[in-house]
């Protein structure tokens, strides 16, 4: 941590140190005039664009202009006490920093992949801001992974750098020697390691004057690896237009940010919901990026925070508000929150409305960029994304009919949606369903227009002939006092072809009940509150479920499971 405040000094014109003292419970941000960031329309094509010199550069200006209020850009803390603000003056100052580093210490060029795998750190913006700044291709990933992981997205993606801690630099050591293309190994460490490079020291003595590259909207930008819980994880590339997509005005009308916000994103870094909601959204509006350096999702730190700094809206995903609501806190009621917001999975309309009791506040479902309205729907889709049900063949389906969510690409493709899949035009052509994007989700689209999802076309389920969706069994499940979360896949059956089984974690009041007859109990509980049709004929009493990374369920590995079962039986 002391590097961080060496940084500071460096930077010559700061006028205070704000960088380890805990902020006064009372601190509320004052607003500041109605000064935003450049604003395109919402079917603008602008063929150039740079999230560091178009919007981070902007707000720099607009701070030392005196149209920016004092609050930081970036406010970092962790459960020792440590504390770090950044003004956007210091991003600036800092990412150009970085860009340096990339190109002139380690000669990588515009076009070039880097390995961004870092914790919730400050030096992971100093990274991806730096990587915009130069055309360098960033590539995040979760700290959770092994050597067969990192050398996996190293090969797949010929990356030329990584950028890691020292926790993980053995792991990347290990397997190096089967990465060609890796030129550079950065470390984020208070500690050297042999045959890396010292990232914070090397940030020190760099220049902080920068020329930022004028890259096209559609130039590559980053690229994400899916999670994998159907194969092995593929690399979705976006390009520049991604960050744009976030200064529409259909996108500001999202969340609402000001500039007087202090934004929370629970995601790990290795997502894209952290590259969007830690990055994108907020700086566009000039919010606080307020990041906890969070080791591992713990309800009572996340709830402590929440009570202790004045953040006014948040993001996580489904399993961090249930884990929250599972938890017997006294008090749910945050002084400074507004707005919540959710994504990545379903949240069930019963733990929304749990949410809603405890907190006051409900919880917006965002779907790429769709918000829900009525509750348990995903929403309406805003423009300029002409979002349609469509079959197989990419023909359009009428309202309440089931079929794949698909987005229009013909003539024209959103700006946002992404370019495609890295070295896997097959992946690629597959997705590509006539005139539209094949998002591989199972939805219906009423009347209105609001879209209900069904599940994913791997997870629906066909018993009978009926075509059942996990999110329903699941959402009749969480009705009942017994369910604290449940995951519902299909079963092999020799007469029905597939059953409907859940694999259910119970409360703790329920764990001492006979299992045999809480089955039935459960059987009967979903025949009676949704089409009896639906209720699992097969029920598995689990201590917890295999979950990714973000918490999202593996449905595939309990499939597997089901299936090995029937095949020994």
């Amino acid at each position: 941590m002391q590097w961080l405040m060496r940084l500071r000094v460096l930077w010559g014109t700061h006028k205070s140190c704000h960088a380890f003292h805990l902020a006064p419970r009372t601190l509320r941000f004052q607003s500041v005039s109605a000064t935003g960031a450049p604003r395109w329309n919402d079917h603008d094509r602008p063929e150039k664009f740079n999230f560091a010199s178009d919007v981070l550069d902007y707000w720099t200006q607009m701070e030392k202009e005196g149209k920016r209020g004092p609050n930081p850009a970036l406010w970092w803390v962790n459960s020792q006490g440590n504390e770090v603000k950044w003004s956007f003056r210091e991003l600036t100052d800092f990412t150009c920093r970085a860009a340096n580093v990339f190109t002139q210490t380690c000669g990588l060029q515009q076009g070039d992949r880097l390995a961004l795998i870092l914790p919730r750190v400050p030096e992971w913006w100093l990274v991806a801001m730096g990587c915009i700044r130069t055309g360098i291709i960033f590539m995040p990933g979760t700290t959770q992974m092994k050597a067969k992981d990192i050398l996996y997205r190293l090969k797949q993606s010929n990356a030329h750098s990584i950028v890691t801690t020292d926790a993980l630099a053995p792991e990347v050591d290990s397997v190096a020697s089967e990465c060609p293309a890796l030129k550079t190994k950065l470390l984020v460490s208070d500690h050297g390691r042999e045959g890396w490079l010292d990232f914070r020291s090397l940030i020190q003595s760099a220049s902080p004057d920068h020329t930022c590259i004028k890259s096209k909207t559609t130039d590559p930008m980053v690229i994400f690896f899916t999670s994998g819980t159907t194969g092995f994880p593929k690399m979705a590339k976006h390009s520049h237009g991604l960050s744009l997509r976030h200064s529409f005005p259909s996108s500001r009308k999202l969340l609402q940010l000001k500039a007087s916000d202090v934004f929370w994103c629970l995601s790990d870094p290795g997502w894209i919901l952290a590259v969007m909601g830690a990055v994108f959204e907020p700086w566009t509006a000039g919010s606080t990026v307020f990041i906890h350096h969070l080791p591992q999702f713990d309800p009572k730190v996340i709830v402590e925070t929440l009570f202790k700094y004045p953040i006014t809206q948040c993001i996580a995903a489904p399993s961090v508000y249930r884990m929250i609501l599972q938890e017997n806190f006294g008090s749910l009621r945050f002084p400074t929150l507004e707005h919540c917001t959710t994504g990545g999975e379903a949240m069930l309309p019963e733990e929304q409305e749990k949410w809603r009791q405890r907190t006051g506040l409900l919880v917006h479902q965002v779907y790429g960029q769709s918000e829900t309205v009525k509750p348990g729907s995903m929403g309406k889709a805003i423009p300029p994304f002409d979002v349609q049900v469509i079959d197989d063949e990419g023909n359009v389906l009428p309202p309440n009919t089931e079929g794949n969510l698909g987005i229009r690409i013909k003539p024209t493709k959103p700006i946002g949606l992404f370019m495609l899949y890295e070295n896997d035009p097959v992946k690629t052509a597959k997705v590509e369903c006539g005139d539209f994007y094949n998002t591989g989700d199972k939805v219906t689209i009423d009347e209105e227009g609001y879209i209900w999802f069904l599940g994913r076309d791997d997870d629906i389920i066909n018993a009978s002939g009926y075509r059942i969706g996990p999110a329903e069994v699941e959402s009749a499940l969480a009705e009942h006092p017994a369910v604290a979360e449940s995951a519902v896949v299909s079963s092999p059956d020799p007469i029905r072809g597939q059953v409907v089984k859940a694999f259910i974690v119970l409360t703790p009041q329920f764990l001492s009940h006979d299992p045999d007859q809480l089955a039935k109990e459960l059987q009967e509980h979903v025949k009676a509150v949704t089409a009896p049709y639906k209720y699992p004929r097969k029920v598995e009493f689990v201590p917890e479920l295999p979950k990714t990374i973000t918490g999202k369920i593996k449905r595939s590995e309990l499939r597997e499971k089901e299936s090995s079962q029937m095949q020994r039986q």
